[in-house]
């Protein structure tokens, strides 16, 4: 039942009406939405939904081609990013919107006026930095530039710019996708309190479990349009799945009699140098056998992208040994890694696994397109391309227009569903994936998850490097815990807490013993 005072608050955001159509895609069918001040209220859909799109229209990153936003009582019209500062609304993006050659006291005071006149005032922008940081336990070196920083970083020093702005909406999209179950605690606190100060919150989060804990009231789209706005007491895990994908979601379960095989994957006494100086990994040692998921659960920047990009060819290690396949890769060229057996899915698809502009095709042959298969006498065997393409398409259940469409235009899980399909159509012996589901909604999400469980039942050796404990937890076999460049422990996930795993993954230790010794 609602509180007499609740009937007559009046909404700090008001959108009636958002239609936003692009190139045979209707993005936004007539959406309402509306937001209570020291309300936090959540957008929960499939990815393609059109959440962030309708997010995307608020901010003025898009215009709407029908409807009407009202905010603080007034109607805005022809708005832009500038304007929606200015009125008080912050956006922290999926895809971060931050100058890599600048410093993170530079991108926070980007756009702000100075409080020295022409003069810069980076000292007390980092100050402020600071004292947001010890706040919010959102630890950022304000003198780091950001190319230096890992997905994790970058992303709190988007949440800090927008609170360095004095915003009072702020739509969050996946804020928790880099904290270990303490954080996330610490930070839902700082929300409540936020928000208990009259500060409003729109969260986008595909964690059904984060959006009934948070959540004041929770708003399903699905394919554009509204399919019901919901009071936290009014939802529950199943009824909000229903909701998004339109039919019951079945969970994955993973057969308890596990029979891993050789050895496939071979990490020995590795030292990888980071970007801002010195070692990011620190003598890591580690063995990945076939028929099994090892898991590598810790906070992002603790080494785990070094770890990668090392295993993968792309970073050369400084001492130590990898070995796929029984090959000896260490330092060996990307090129030569894949032919050993790994298959690679980084955690930026966008940044380095996919080329927007290619067409689905293009991206589906981007690593094999010089191999005999799809190419004779220095040309591109068209059909042959196009059959196999389409049916990758249809065997990972792509979504896609057609073959020709551009892969930025396709929603992050179908982007997700198109590098999964190129990188195991090659039987690999080793998969390496980062990061698979972040950003991806339920349905998608449980879709990679059987793709990754039926790769490593088909004699695959899946390393799944996770910051999100509940994805490790449920397909792991084993879970590694990685800390400052090192493994520090081994916990088996059908007995280990996601409380003592996040401890571990916090530089803490456990009395429990582990399952097995490491390195």
């Amino acid at each position: 039942m609602s509180h007499p005072e609740e009937a007559v608050r009046v909404p700090l955001l008001v959108m009636r009406g958002i239609t936003k159509r692009f190139p045979g895609v209707l993005a936004n069918d007539s959406v309402d939405f509306d937001v209570l001040p020291g309300e936090i209220h959540t957008l929960f859909g499939e990815n393609g939904a059109g959440k962030s799109t309708l997010m995307r229209v608020l901010y003025g990153l898009y215009a709407p081609d029908a409807g009407e936003i009202r905010f603080a009582g007034r109607t805005l019209h022809a708005i832009t990013p500038a304007i929606a500062i200015q009125n008080g609304i912050g956006m922290i993006h999926q895809h971060f919107m931050l100058v890599p050659t600048l410093t993170v006291a530079e991108n926070v005071a980007l756009g702000r006026p100075s409080s020295r006149g022409p003069l810069t005032d980076l000292d007390r922008v980092s100050h402020r930095i600071d004292d947001l940081s010890d706040a919010y336990g959102l630890r950022v070196e304000p003198r780091a530039y950001v190319w230096q920083l890992s997905v994790g970083e970058r992303q709190r020093v988007e949440i800090i710019k927008a609170l360095y702005r004095q915003v009072r909406l702020l739509v969050l999209d996946e804020p928790t996708a880099v904290l270990t179950p303490q954080e996330v605690t610490d930070l839902f606190g700082v929300l409540n309190r936020m928000v208990q100060d009259g500060l409003s919150l729109v969260f986008i989060s595909h964690k059904v479990n984060e959006v009934l804990e948070l959540s004041d009231r929770i708003t399903v789209l699905r394919r554009g349009r509204n399919v019901a706005t919901v009071s936290r007491a009014e939802a529950d895990a199943d009824k909000l799945a229903t909701m998004m994908v339109g039919h019951r979601v079945t969970a994955v379960e993973v057969p308890l009699d596990r029979h891993p095989g050789e050895v496939r994957l071979e990490v020995d006494h590795l030292h990888v140098a980071g970007d801002r100086g010195g070692e990011a990994v620190r003598g890591l040692s580690l063995q990945v056998r076939a028929n099994e998921i090892v898991g590598v659960a810790g906070v992002s920047g603790n080494g785990q992208r070094e770890l990668a990009d090392a295993i993968a060819g792309l970073r050369k290690p400084s001492s130590g040994t990898v070995r796929v396949g029984g090959t000896a890769t260490t330092g060996a060229q990307p090129a030569a890694v894949r032919s050993a057996g790994l298959a690679y899915v980084p955690e930026e698809r966008m940044r380095d696994a996919v080329i927007a502009d290619f067409s689905v095709a293009e991206n589906l042959i981007l690593v094999d397109s010089s191999g005999r298969a799809f190419a004779r006498w220095g040309f591109l065997r068209g059909r042959d391309i196009r059959r196999h393409c389409a049916e990758l398409i249809k065997e990972f259940d792509v979504k896609t227009p057609n073959l020709d469409i551009p892969a930025g235009h396709l929603s992050g899980g179908n982007i997700q569903k198109l590098i999964m399909a190129r990188e195991l159509s090659g039987s690999p012996k080793v998969l390496l994936v980062a990061q698979p589901t972040r950003g991806i909604d339920v349905s998608a999400s449980a879709y990679i998850h059987e793709r990754l469980i039926r790769q490593r039942d088909s004699g695959t050796a899946v390393l799944l490097i996770s910051e999100d404990l509940e994805e490790l937890m449920s397909i792991s076999d084993r879970i590694l815990v990685i800390y400052d460049g090192v493994i520090v422990n081994e916990v088996d996930p059908r007995t280990a807490t996601r409380e003592e795993i996040g401890l571990m993954m916090a530089g803490g230790s456990v009395s429990r013993p582990s399952v097995a010794t490491v390195g």
